[in-house]
């Protein structure tokens, strides 16, 4: 087998990425596009020693779930690498790869249905454009094409709310209609980098951070009078600084051009505030039920204290806080702190005390040296999971409960079986976050042994 060969293949899987993933002669080949059933003519695009890499020529046997395609910039763009997937059946591809990841280390436990959306469009309430140079040397606005920062110009957007995407189009235009500069990768010069625009979903507040080179923004007070008169639930203008060659989109200095710098939503009954620097979940209508199902896992009665670990501004464990005695939280990133104590302030939630610093650093100490333990213990750690430290500090705590959310379901498993010492773990469930794509959250409970 070589670069350029023509097969045709059956799809007998899904991967991790949702690609499809057929088998010649023993030899792996994935195929992204593919749905497991399908029979398809494939050309072969890389080989390596031990696996390798088609692109769809042709599908000869369709699957029953294939569904025609509904947004002009798939499969080019980098966002839904599912669209073309029946959206139920999307939901039995995630629940199946949590399941694989188990049983492929032996841990058995039951995986719950994935808990999907009743609407799965126009969820997301953060837009992140980027800006850039087309082939002709006009600016463009949109997203990065697959693999790549070519910016595709996008009109509209399948799973970004509606009014953020009116926003970003409207400053697109400002961008234009000024003759103002947008930031070229490939000879680092340029003023406009990206355009980020957040709504509450609840609360219908509206931020636009417009992330800038250094220099001077002359056109300022044009910018905020033109989109405040045509967006009145535009309640904040930022503008954020980055000068650094980084794929990185923020810089560390914000200057709030209209407003408070921050706009409100609401959670559960709890109110947040978010601001330009802050992590809060791009869907929060099933970031509610990924959240309730954490703290029914959790079955707090108002005795126990509770870790919140890679806290960002709070969330969970502020939306806990009712049923525990004292909350706990712990995040790397000074401003999220910031804001983690001025939602449990705006909440109302005085059993609180949050410390700055990266989990593995901060926990052991509060431990070792404040002697403060934990019933129970909301950990939410990045891509990478829970640092070793981290994993061995709660094995010497011991709290009664772990409840584990995740966002990539690998480093899940990896961490439940180091912690399978002391704790069994018997349920899981996977929430769409990101409907159309490949990614999944999951809540896992762990439960301490012997208890």
């Amino acid at each position: 087998m070589k670069k350029n060969d023509e097969l045709i293949v059956d799809i007998i899987d899904n991967g991790m990425d949702g690609e499809g993933i057929a088998k010649v002669d023993g030899f792996t080949i994935f195929v992204p596009g593919a749905i497991c059933g399908e029979k398809v003519k494939i050309g072969i695009v890389k080989v390596l020693k031990t696996h390798g890499f088609g692109r769809v020529i042709e599908i000869i046997e369709s699957s029953k779930y294939r569904r025609e395609n509904d947004c002009k910039t798939f499969p080019r763009c980098g966002g839904c690498d599912l669209r073309h997937v029946d959206y139920n059946y999307t939901l039995e591809m995630k629940e199946k790869r949590i399941e694989n990841l188990f049983k492929k280390e032996k841990i058995d436990v039951t995986v719950k249905p994935c808990v999907g959306m009743d609407d799965p469009f126009f969820y997301r309430n953060k837009l992140q454009y980027p800006f850039g140079v087309n082939k002709d040397g006009k600016p463009v606005m949109g997203v990065f094409a697959k693999r790549s920062h070519n910016v595709i110009e996008t009109k509209e957007c399948m799973i970004q709310d509606k009014l953020c995407q009116k926003v970003a189009e409207s400053v697109f235009e400002f961008i234009k209609n000024n003759n103002i500069s947008v930031y070229s990768e490939e000879n680092l010069k340029g003023f406009v980098r990206h355009c980020i625009v957040r709504i509450g979903k609840k609360s219908n507040e509206v931020m636009v951070t417009l992330v800038t080179n250094k220099g001077e923004f002359k056109e300022t007070n044009k910018l905020v009078n033109e989109l405040t008169t045509k967006f009145p639930e535009i309640k904040s203008i930022v503008r954020n600084i980055n000068d650094k060659n980084t794929n990185v989109i923020l810089g560390r200095e914000n200057e709030v051009l209209f407003g408070s710098g921050y706009i409100k939503d609401n959670l559960l009954g709890f109110d947040f505030e978010i601001s330009p620097m802050s992590f809060y979940q791009v869907n929060p209508i099933q970031t509610e039920k990924l959240y309730s199902k954490a703290i029914e896992y959790a079955e707090l009665t108002g005795k126990e204290s509770i870790f919140d670990l890679y806290c960002g501004i709070g969330t969970i464990g502020i939306c806990a806080s009712k049923g525990a005695k004292m909350l706990y939280g712990i995040e790397t990133v000074p401003e999220a702190i910031e804001d983690a104590k001025k939602n449990a302030y705006l909440n109302n939630v005085e059993n609180s005390e949050y410390f700055v610093g990266n989990v593995e650093d901060v926990l052991p100490k509060l431990v070792e040296e404040r002697d403060i333990k934990a019933d129970v213990c909301f950990i939410d750690p990045p891509r990478k999971g829970c640092e070793t430290i981290v994993l061995e500090t709660l094995l010497k705590v011991k709290p009664e409960k772990i409840v584990y959310v995740s966002c990539n379901p690998a480093t899940l498993v990896r961490d439940v079986k180091v912690l399978l010492d002391e704790y069994e773990i018997k349920e899981v469930t996977p929430v769409d976050m990101f409907p159309y794509t490949s990614h999944v959250e999951t809540v896992a409970v762990l439960k301490l042994k012997n208890i």
